[in-house]
């Protein structure tokens, strides 16, 4: 995991002043790195009954889609309102200052599909558990959520108490 973890470059002051910001730019744009972080983000979970992967925008999107194609599975993108041409479910929550809401289609998931989650950074749970909800208000189960990084001190994963939570990183 160092291999990844040199990968991850540390952008003070961003987005306001006092955060260190965990980009990933470095890691995507070195091929081994992704396909590294790619298996082992799927690793745990290649014996179980995964039926679909589903990512955040954006940046999981670029791993999610790579996890699904790897396991032969359909990926489902949980996007920003307004971004989806068809039909639509969404899910509102709360952020540090402010709202988001997470839109899917309707149709995006079958009854009783079994989904892992896919984003690059768990921080403090709030986009990660609104997709949860979503996914489940969709009709599926989330089988397990999987982050590249996971900034520990945010506590996010207690958001997730509920569902299997796998970080490759942690800060």
């Amino acid at each position: 995991m160092n291999k990844l973890k040199e990968k991850i470059r540390d952008i003070p002051d961003f987005p306001k002043p006092g955060i260190i910001f965990k980009d990933i730019t470095p890691l995507v744009k070195d091929p081994v790195a992704v396909r590294l972080a790619v298996h082992h983000l799927l690793h745990p979970f290649l014996e179980r009954d995964i039926t679909a992967v589903a990512g955040m925008e954006a940046r999981g999107f670029i791993f999610g889609a790579l996890v699904a194609w790897e396991l032969g599975l359909p990926f489902v993108p949980l996007r920003k309102p307004g971004k989806l041409p068809y039909d639509v479910q969404s899910v509102s929550y709360d952020l540090e200052y402010g709202s988001a809401t997470l839109e899917a289609h309707s149709d995006a998931f079958e009854t009783g599909d079994r989904v892992l989650l896919i984003d690059d950074l768990l921080a403090t749970g709030g986009t990660a558990k609104a997709s949860c909800e979503l996914v489940e208000k969709l009709g599926a189960t989330v089988e397990a959520c999987a982050f590249v990084v996971e900034l520990d001190f945010l506590k996010g994963r207690e958001k997730l108490a509920a569902y299997e939570v796998h970080s490759l990183l942690h800060f």
